[in-house]
């Protein structure tokens, strides 16, 4: 017996159960010329890279909020939205966190 003409479809597809969203949503904010940054963003992208997190990186001279609240503290890990360190990323800890 086949499906009437006019059945819906499957709410979600065999593509959609496939994609995994990702483990976690990791901000780090940063500007140019900044050596710890540089240090920060191979950090984080590698353990975003191994844990199946989400990246994006925030140049905070664009933002004058950001700028005037971060320029001192930078480079700022944010997971999943919420502070969680700045200057001198440790990556093991990172790693543990995101895992």
């Amino acid at each position: 017996m086949s499906p009437p003409q006019n059945a819906k479809k499957p709410l979600l597809s065999a593509g959609n159960w496939a994609n995994q969203p990702p483990a976690h949503r990791v901000t780090l904010l940063t500007k140019d010329g900044c050596h710890l940054c540089e240090d920060a963003r191979a950090v984080v992208t590698a353990a975003c890279r191994d844990t199946g997190s989400e990246f994006t990186e925030v140049d905070i001279t664009t933002d004058s909020a950001l700028l005037r609240d971060y320029a001192n503290y930078i480079p700022v890990v944010f997971v999943d939205g919420a502070p969680w360190d700045q200057l001198r990323i440790d990556e093991q800890r990172l790693r543990n966190m995101l895992g």
